[in-house]
């Protein structure tokens, strides 16, 4: 039986991390799709990163899948650069491996979004 740990050590063992200057940096840049995975509720108190998508961590996989055609996001297209964030990193650890799971190969866990707040990374509500 599999435990929130061995998820999680998967995870992080499948999808790179990248800290949040580098990220801010990439932002800036306009490279990649800046997707926070965390609820409407979490984001809605907190504010998120200025152009991000938001797609829930629940729903990342109907998002993600065009043969979902009521739920698909177009977005998602598996030669674009995600990088993913949430309120500490586990929840786009996880996402980022469902993600990779689905054929998406270039998948970034940028962490926490205090983290890019106290870095200076834009944000809005």
């Amino acid at each position: 039986m599999k435990t929130a740990k061995d998820y999680m050590d998967a995870a992080n063992a499948d999808v790179p991390k990248m800290d949040a200057p580098a990220a801010i940096a990439r932002h800036a840049a306009g490279q990649g799709v800046f997707i926070d995975v965390r609820d409407s509720a979490a984001i809605a108190e907190s504010g998120t990163i200025a152009g991000a998508h938001r797609v829930p961590r629940g729903m990342i996989e109907f998002r993600a899948d065009p043969a979902v055609e009521a739920m698909y996001n177009p977005v998602f297209d598996k030669n674009a650069e995600y990088y993913l964030i949430c309120g500490a990193g586990g929840q786009a650890a996880l996402a980022g491996k469902t993600l990779k799971d689905m054929g998406f190969a270039n998948v970034t866990n940028i962490g926490g979004f205090n983290a890019w707040k106290q870095a200076g990374g834009p944000t809005e509500s």
